[in-house]
């Protein structure tokens, strides 16, 4: 009997999802690089961000470079974590079907 995981619905979005994976590889970035990054528009990944740091999966630090706002996002090992386990889980759904 074949069991998939459940799947993180946090992680399960594909703009949260590529937010994690650059934090997974450059632990932090600006929201300027994210949003470069991942193609989103500001607005967008506003929401997206605050849905991650409302899950604790990442911190946000917002403060002023050169009289500018520069929001920084970090991620957290409960993120990690949680990043991790959506990778296992949806490897779960490739290996069906698969003879050992």
């Amino acid at each position: 009997m074949i069991v998939f995981k459940e799947l993180d619905p946090v992680l399960h979005s594909q703009l949260r999802l590529a937010v994690m994976s650059v934090l997974m590889r450059e632990k932090e970035a600006e929201f300027t690089l994210l949003k470069e990054m991942t193609n989103a528009t500001a607005g967008n990944l506003s929401v997206q961000i605050n849905k991650l740091k409302e899950a604790e999966y990442i911190e946000v630090t917002k403060q002023f470079k050169d009289n500018y706002p520069q929001t920084i996002c970090r991620i957290t090992d409960k993120g990690a974590a949680a990043f991790q386990d959506y990778v296992k889980s949806i490897q779960t759904y490739f290996h069906t079907g698969r003879k050992s």
